[in-house]
């Protein structure tokens, strides 16, 4: 156990020795192994855009089994997906990697204004599965927050009484939000001090953009000058919002982007002090080979090796 892990571990000073037993396996696996960093492959596209929209990219990719494989060879530090997914190659890849289980998902063959997530599994089926914690998704902003909340509320009461982890993906999302504003700097704080205080212990947000969705928000960063100009400064931001940086944020990969694109934004949240990247479809939308070198080159960003 490294002084960094044991560091990060501690501020969780409430958790069983089961949860902190889980988030070490996640903080001590893969390449990223003892340094506080994480790089974690998700996998949850299929179930929230479609196969064709999600795999057609890379064939291969149609196949849960392929996932597991790309997470394990290029040394994730863990695979989160839905429950089909996991269930395919638990057993196979049993102890290889530690498990994710997304417990809630969407569809876009229906679109509201108000978003809300179906739950698709239970904390049971991550105990089962031998996943080290779950996943779940909340729109700050939308008109089913308050179900959302409610329902993350007694997940994870229970997942923490059972010695698992909580992963929160935190996406503003709402009639009351711009397209713009689902990004904004503001909003991506708030969701991410959210997600905080319903005790999560991995926090997933979008990088922030510039762009101040609030108006009572806007006096304040401007009166307090808060720093948003470079994405650094505004991923350092965000991690202050989590508690001061008490919690482990990630950020998402989003939208398949070019490697240089994608590297250079990875090295922005590295240096604002972002803890890792959890990238799905720029990673397994490309062939396995260049989507380990992908994943190797992030790995290393966050190690300061590039």
């Amino acid at each position: 156990m490294t002084p960094r892990v044991r560091e990060i571990l501690s501020w969780y000073g409430s958790e069983t020795p089961g949860v902190l037993t889980n988030m070490a396996r996640v903080l001590n696996h893969g390449r990223l192994s003892g340094t506080g960093k994480v790089v974690i492959l998700p996998v949850d596209q299929g179930f929230e855009h479609g196969p064709a929209r999600s795999f057609a990219k890379n064939p291969d990719a149609y196949d849960p089994l392929y996932h597991y494989s790309l997470a394990v060879e290029s040394g994730c530090n863990a695979y989160a997906a839905p429950l089909g997914f996991i269930e395919a190659g638990a057993r196979e890849f049993a102890g290889e990697i530690p498990l994710i289980l997304k417990v809630n998902n969407s569809d876009t063959l229906y679109s509201s204004n108000a978003p809300i997530s179906a739950r698709t599994s239970h904390v049971d089926d991550a105990l089962r599965l031998g996943c080290v914690g779950i996943g779940f998704t909340i729109y700050p902003g939308s008109a089913n927050r308050k179900q959302m909340y409610e329902e993350i509320g007694e997940m994870t009461k229970e997942a923490k009484a059972k010695g698992l982890m909580v992963v929160i993906w935190s996406y503003a999302r709402g009639e009351g939000l711009s397209k713009e504003g689902e990004t904004a700097i503001d909003v991506i704080a708030y969701g991410a001090h959210i997600a905080a205080q319903l005790g999560a212990h991995f926090i997933k947000v979008k990088p922030p953009t510039a762009h101040i969705e609030q108006d009572a928000a806007r006096k304040v960063y401007q009166s307090e000058q808060i720093k948003i100009e470079k994405m650094s400064d505004r991923i350092r931001h965000i991690v202050k919002s989590s508690f001061n940086g008490r919690r482990v944020v990630i950020f998402s990969g989003g939208e398949a982007k070019g490697t240089p694109e994608l590297l250079t934004e990875i090295s922005e949240i590295a240096k604002g002090g972002g803890f890792g990247s959890i990238m799905g479809r720029n990673a397994f939308q490309r062939p396995k080979a260049e989507a380990i070198k992908l994943l190797h080159d992030a790995m290393d960003i966050f190690k300061g090796e590039k």
